[in-house]
């Protein structure tokens, strides 16, 4: 008997432990980061950089699902500053997504301490600067979310990790980039590609029999890339927080604001190989190399570039490929299958065209003739002080009006709880990149042409990916799912980067009556006021 007593009261001890660990408050990890300009040279000429902590490009963040990052930023340039968190959700939290529409920016000498979660997320992402042309100055990095232990990953792990940060960048610096389109003028085309901010010599080390992880996120401002590594394969296994079917590529494009995970396997004779990024549907290719060094390496590069794809098709195709590997787990240990988005019914469809014109003859872009103005104030700090004309909901369209572009600060009302069907229609002969930010995604269809219903014969309805960023190719739609499960002010934006400049981006306000603070957090303590908000108190 005093056996099965020890045996009992062990039993409930442990099992107390194990309560009190499924509710203990989640990790934190702490940034100090400082914000300065500094002398940069990637294209082989000086000009003034954006560097966190002197580093160019930022260092990464390297987190666990559900940790808490608190992020206190000091803003040592002579402009205000911000950064956004391209696919971290924020649940329930746009206060700290970091874009003018939701936060007051940082002033000079000053600073700002962000509170994220990772929350419910795995995968790869970055951070960058969201105002103005910063983000032609650099001031981005890498983040990773690695699943908590005992939650199986889909593959063995890896010898080791890599974050590759690809992207078109200009000579110029970002102030003249942007007074240029304060003029009217039009960007030409970049300069050149980096990766990990060198156009040259970035090198990844690896060694004979094993297999590595590269994370990919184009961070630049224009155009689609192309990335390829000579003599080798990449088995893709996660898009931006999604297990995929693993499927092989000898080389994969990354469209703007897009992240990428793949496998490589170092199995070939020992000597170097170029890493190739290569600019997609561009007048003029450009291209840059970097280095894949075997540690037994006998011989340095040699031989061709190795040569990318040309056809849209090749890349509609890839496209379409990129699936839901429905039986691995993500976050949670449940299968990624298990949410049957296909069997939802639709509760509204919203259709997104991307337009172009003139405004005081001066060059705009728009989505269904709204071109976007940011108001006075942010519009979440709006929303929550009660403060009166300074957006209208409903200032935008949900469908296109084919009328001339206007002028406007645009919000679309949408529903908390909705399931909507977007579809972005593409009229023009460029790539578009669409990005939103505090959701993921169902891809569930993109084909030539002009969207109709009879278009929802061709959707995937059963394991496509879920994502946050999607391109559109030229005179093309994508359709997309969206669960609208998280409370907001969020902004859908181009990532072309000229275009949401000057207008091609709109925030979708997720809106409930509840005030529950299982909905929406409270405004932090510590947001900065400015505008029509300064005077209020929380």
């Amino acid at each position: 008997m005093k056996v099965k007593s020890m045996n009992t009261r062990a039993m409930i001890t442990t099992l107390l432990f194990l309560i009190s660990l499924a509710f203990a408050e989640d990790p934190y990890r702490f940034f100090e980061w400082h914000v300065t300009y500094g002398n940069i040279s990637p294209l082989g000429v000086a000009q003034q950089g954006i560097l966190i902590n002197g580093k160019f490009p930022g260092p990464d963040i390297i987190s666990i699902t559900n940790d808490n990052l608190i992020i206190n930023v000091f803003n040592h340039l002579d402009e205000p500053f911000l950064l956004s968190w391209n696919g971290i959700r924020n649940w329930k939290n746009s206060f700290q997504d970091g874009v003018y529409g939701t936060m007051c920016p940082i002033p000079p000498g000053k600073n700002y301490t962000y509170a994220l979660q990772v929350k419910d997320q795995i995968g790869s992402f970055y951070y960058f600067p969201s105002l103005g042309f910063h983000k032609a100055a650099g001031g981005f990095g890498g983040i990773r979310i690695s699943s908590r232990a005992l939650i199986p990953v889909p593959f063995p792990t890896p010898a080791d990790d890599y974050t590759l940060l690809v992207g078109d960048w200009y000579k110029t610096n970002h102030k003249d980039l942007k007074a240029q389109l304060d003029n009217g003028g039009k960007l030409p085309l970049p300069d050149g590609i980096l990766i990990n901010g060198r156009s040259s010599g970035a090198t990844l080390n690896i060694e004979p029999g094993k297999t590595y992880r590269l994370r990919i996120s184009n961070v630049g401002l224009q155009n689609s890339l192309n990335f390829r590594i000579q003599n080798h394969t990449m088995k893709l296994v996660e898009v931006e927080g999604r297990y995929t079917i693993q499927n092989l590529f000898s080389s994969l494009d990354v469209h703007v604001g897009q992240s990428y995970s793949v496998l490589i396997t170092a199995d070939q004779p020992a000597k170097d190989y170029y890493v190739v990024v290569s600019s997609r549907f561009t007048s003029k290719i450009l291209t840059t190399t970097g280095v894949l060094h075997y540690s037994n390496s006998v011989a340095p590069v040699s031989g061709p570039i190795p040569d990318g794809p040309i056809k849209l098709s090749w890349s509609f195709n890839q496209a379409r490929a990129i699936r839901t590997n429905l039986t691995a787990s993500g976050p949670r240990p449940n299968p990624q299958g298990s949410y049957r988005y296909g069997v939802i019914n639709i509760t509204r469809t919203i259709r997104l065209a991307n337009n172009l014109g003139h405004i005081e003859r001066k060059q705009r872009y728009a989505v269904n003739s709204a071109s976007f103005y940011p108001a006075d104030t942010p519009l979440k700090l709006v929303d929550y002080f009660k403060i009166d004309g300074v957006y209208k909901p409903g200032s935008i369209s949900d469908q296109p009006t084919n009328g001339a572009i206007f002028p406007t600060t645009s919000v679309m009302q949408a529903d908390f709880r909705a399931f909507v069907e977007v579809i972005f229609e593409n009229s023009e002969d460029i790539v578009q990149s669409w990005h939103l930010d505090g959701y993921t995604f169902y891809v569930v269809g993109m084909e030539l042409g002009k969207w109709s219903p009879a278009s929802r014969k061709v959707y995937n309805l059963n394991d496509a990916i879920l994502r946050c960023t999607i391109q559109v190719y030229p005179r093309s739609w994508t359709a997309i799912y969206i669960a609208l499960d998280n409370v907001g002010m969020w902004n859908m934006r181009s990532e072309i980067w000229e275009r949401q400049y000057l207008g091609q981006q709109f925030y979708m306000r997720v809106y409930t009556t509840s005030t529950s603070l299982r909905d929406e957090y409270l405004i932090p303590k510590n947001a900065l006021l400015c505008g029509r908000a300064s005077s209020s108190h929380r």
